[in-house]
């Protein structure tokens, strides 16, 4: 049975508060909390804490341990302070908003990390319980990996990592196994360097640790009692968890031989699982936002799969959910990351811009290079302008020369600015983090000069912009999270999504509108009142055309209007038919030569086992065959004894094609091309054999000369007649494969009887074709 993993989510505060409300995910499946206020967890009390708010919250009425055990828990950590990421640090670095990969089918446009690695994590616990119970991962990476992870280990603490080079690794924890027992954990280290590394490969096996961590209920007690846990008690000792770090503390008392000891944690047994083919994206900086996005979007190059407008390597430039008119050059405008924005033609930029939330507006406005803005909404109209250099830490004490704000000495940004340290804070040891640096104002009072003055290396003497400064409300980096309107925000930037959703249909060209996810898109559409859109024919290619088709019947019938239910159905049925003319070009396009290849006296005879279906129904159906294949598992099966599924052919004298059906005890004689090309109705008893002969080369749509004006001509030229006999002995419908297991032996059957040769890839192919034939989508 299939145990759901209950979710549970560190977000920063506010975000915490709002996120069942903005997302519509349920309690208790989905649980968001945050860390207590003026409290510093760390990341191991910030995972301890986050299991008991959801033990709360979940009102199950059991005990701890009994609700621990209860389903698995997925620990998503995106609860940190975000400061090389400020554009993220109120919703949490997994509520990102992520680009569609260009590559890819079935993307949203309004997805997030959290949506896009989600189905990762699931799979990963799922297969690990019941024996590990908590996943807890990293919220600010993007992992791709093979979810048919080998053998899970067993131990009470299992690390997951991946293979990557010394340079690479040096960022990360690093797990290092003996290199006569990969499994083992010997020891972990917290961003060693490459120079170590190497010295250690000698010994060991190294793997970077990506952020997964499984964890028995052994595991979890352990870590819940480091972070002040009494279970007697079942609450913390002062309430709330004690500071414990998960990788620098409890990571290095963990293994044979743990570089920080810990008679307690040293009970614990700790194995490490390499992941199979993993790709590891972090996202924990401007730089690395935007370099592991181009990085994805990269990793398929092939035209063929993305289509005509993917004819070159994508440009570092990403403009999502946003009013975008600035006329950008990848040679001059390159690291741009523009999202929830409106940015009017009469903007000048540059280059290493992250712009985000920025209300409707038309500045003249000059950003210079290096230079972020973010706009917080703040209660009800007001807006905090957070002004940030690209590669800003915003770590420091504020009167140290090697605490940076735009990319220079903080306090050269407040000499040149006419602001002395003391306007700030009165203790000037105090962390960049904390400075009320951030007006707070209503949009009209805000001025394209007074965004210049605060971002530009070298502003204007203006009093007035000083005075504005001055008099403002302003909150510091750490108060944006706890004081900004997420519904705002999140209204905002479903706005300015709905805005370029038309635009996006109608250069349908250069973008994968009509290879996002259907219903997802056709629900946005719907609420911006856009006519359908247009698909020019001159850009169109097979499969455009079906989802363009399929498209417009999806928007139509979402506006749930009766009087639109005719015009949806036509647009559904077009889909259909045209999807049916992109199997069938194969066939088309490789047309037969049909020749008896039968003596007189001789009788073909092709038998087939009954099909048992056990997993990945309807996955070999097109469209979704065509592009990903099938991942359908089957047992062929006997019935009494004998195949099932039975077809005889012999030739005849006669210019005509006999068929019976032995199960149904009927017959019919074709002896015309209008006779055979009825098969339109997948109900009629014969339609499934007329197909079949169609596809064989008995129509001249087929046909390799495709020059024989009546079927009578056709079969002289072939050498005769032929009489076919059907014998079905399951019953149609029974779910065993009777039609397309029928159509793959009738098919093979007339291969060798017709002198066609085909091998079973190609009758394969036909059985698909002829299911479209029949119009049954199978």
């Amino acid at each position: 049975m299939h145990t759901i993993a209950q979710k549970l989510i560190s977000l920063p505060p506010t975000m915490a508060d709002a996120f069942h409300e903005i997302t519509g995910l349920p309690k208790p499946e989905w649980i968001a909390a945050s860390d207590p206020p003026n409290s510093k967890l760390g990341s191991g009390g910030g995972a301890a804490h986050i299991l008991v708010q959801a033990w709360h919250q979940s009102n199950s009425g059991l005990p701890f341990n009994a609700w621990l055990l209860q389903s698995p828990k997925l620990l998503l950590m995106s609860g940190g302070q975000s400061r090389r990421l400020p554009s993220y640090a109120a919703t949490g670095k997994l509520l990102i908003p992520l680009p569609v990969l260009r590559w890819s089918t079935g993307q949203k446009l309004d997805q997030t990390l959290l949506d896009l690695q989600l189905p990762y994590y699931e799979e990963v616990l799922t297969r690990a319980f019941p024996h590990y119970c908590v996943l807890i991962t990293s919220g600010d990476v993007f992992l791709r990996f093979n979810p048919q992870i080998p053998q899970f280990p067993q131990a009470d603490v299992l690390g997951l990592g991946m293979w990557v080079r010394p340079e690479a690794a040096s960022d990360f924890g690093v797990f290092f196994s003996p290199r006569i027992k990969l499994n083992e954990w010997e020891f972990f280290l917290q961003k060693p360097s490459p120079a170590k590394i190497r010295e250690l490969a000698s010994d060991y096996y190294y793997l970077v640790d990506t952020g997964m961590w499984l964890l028995t209920p052994s595991a979890v007690h352990t870590l819940l009692q480091k972070a002040g846990w009494i279970p007697s008690h079942e609450t913390f000792s002062n309430n709330t968890p004690n500071y414990y770090e998960l990788y620098s503390q409890f990571g290095l008392s963990l293994g044979n031989k743990p570089i920080c000891p810990d008679p307690e944690i040293s009970k614990l047994r700790a194995a490490i699982l390499p992941l199979p083919n993993a790709e590891f994206y972090h996202l924990g900086t401007n730089q690395q936002l935007i370099d592991s996005i181009s990085q994805l979007q990269n990793l398929q190059l092939d035209q063929t799969k993305l289509g005509s407008f993917a004819t070159r390597p994508h440009p570092d430039q990403y403009i999502l959910n946003s009013d975008f008119r600035f006329p950008r050059r990848q040679e001059q405008n390159h690291h741009l990351w523009v999202e929830n924005s409106c940015i009017p033609e009469s903007w000048s930029l540059t280059h290493h811009h992250i712009l985000t939330g920025i209300p409707n507006n038309n500045w003249d406005l000059r950003l210079e290079p290096f230079s972020c803005l973010d706009f917080s909404p703040i209660k009800e109209s007001e807006f905090c302008i957070r002004f940030y250099g690209f590669f800003d830490s915003f770590r420091g004490s504020a009167n140290s020369p090697e605490t940076f704000l735009l990319g220079q000495p903080l306090l050269s940004w407040l000499e040149k600015r006419q602001i002395h340290l003391s306007d700030l804070t009165q203790n000037y040891d105090l962390d960049i983090q904390f400075l009320p640096l951030f007006p707070v104002l209503p949009l009209e009072k805000i001025t394209p000069h007074f965004i210049e003055w605060l971002t530009s290396s070298s502003p204007i003497a203006d009093t007035s912009l000083l005075e504005l400064w001055k008099k403002s409300p302003r909150i510091s980096a750490e108060q944006i999270p706890i004081q900004f309107s997420p519904q705002r925000l999140f209204r905002q930037r479903q706005d300015f999504l709905l805005l370029a959703l038309p635009r996006l249909a109608s250069n349908h060209r250069w973008n994968p509108f009509y290879r996002l996810d259907l219903a997802s898109t056709a629900s946005l559409f719907v609420q911006t009142n856009s006519p359908l859109p247009d698909l020019s024919p001159s850009h169109a290619n097979s499969m455009d055309e079906v989802r363009h088709a399929a498209f417009c019947a999806a928007v139509l019938r979402s506006q749930n209007n009766p009087t639109l239910a005719a015009d949806a159905n036509k647009y559904e049925s077009k889909a259909f038919a045209l999807l049916r003319e992109r199997v069938l070009e194969h066939s088309t396009l490789t047309p037969c030569d049909p020749h008896l290849n039968l003596l007189e006296d001789q009788i073909l005879w092709a038998r087939s086992p009954a099909r048992v279906d056990l997993a990945g129904g309807w996955t070999d159906t097109p469209p979704h065959c065509l592009f990903h294949g099938g991942a359908v598992v089957n047992i062929a099966t006997n019935l009494n004894g004998q195949p099932p599924i039975q077809v005889f052919i012999k030739s005849s004298q006669l210019p005509q094609i006999v068929l019976r059906s032995i199960d149904l005890g009927v017959e019919c004689k074709i002896q015309n091309y209008s006779e055979l090309e009825d098969f339109s109705s997948p109900h009629s008893e014969f339609s499934l054999a007329k197909a079949a002969l169609a596809l064989a080369g008995f129509l001249p749509r087929f046909h390799k000369d495709g020059c024989f004006a009546t079927l009578r001509e056709l079969l002289e030229n072939f050498g005769g007649g032929l009489e076919i006999t059907l014998l079905a002995a399951i019953p149609k419908g029974s779910g065993l494969g009777t039609s397309s297991i029928l159509a793959a032996t009738l098919l093979a059957a007339l291969s060798s009887a017709c002198s066609l040769n085909w091998d079973l890839p190609a009758i394969s192919s036909r059985t698909l074709a002829l299911e479209q034939l029949l119009t049954t989508g199978g």
